[in-house]
């Protein structure tokens, strides 16, 4: 991942195609470990192609993967599940209303 950051902060830096020597100085002056097997494989992967074209390939694939969490469960209508998700929320306040009452009973949590 950081070999292709680097890649991308040269290009936004006006090298149209970086080496790996500019790669490699890129990182060394981050302080990053060098893997230069690694460099050669990004550029030969990246050679010919249009990196604006690819992050906007990759996009498009990342579009159709969900990312949202947990889809609610199936009910038989909509009424219902408002109906139900509004249960526990009454319950809730009931419990809370109950625990403030026990606060004026005088007892302190360290007591």
């Amino acid at each position: 991942m950081k070999n292709i950051a680097a890649y991308l902060l040269l290009q936004l830096g006006g090298k149209a195609t970086p080496t790996a020597a500019d790669i490699t100085s890129v990182l060394e002056a981050a302080g990053a470990e060098v893997d230069s097997s690694r460099i050669e494989k990004l550029i030969s992967e990246l050679e010919g192609k249009d990196i604006n074209e690819l992050i906007a390939e990759g996009s498009s694939k990342l579009a159709s993967v969900p990312s949202g969490g947990a889809a609610p469960a199936a009910s038989s209508g909509g009424a219902a599940a408002a109906g139900g998700a509004a249960e526990p929320a009454a319950e809730e306040k009931k419990e809370e209303a109950k625990e403030e009452s026990d606060d004026d009973m005088g007892f302190g949590l360290f007591d």
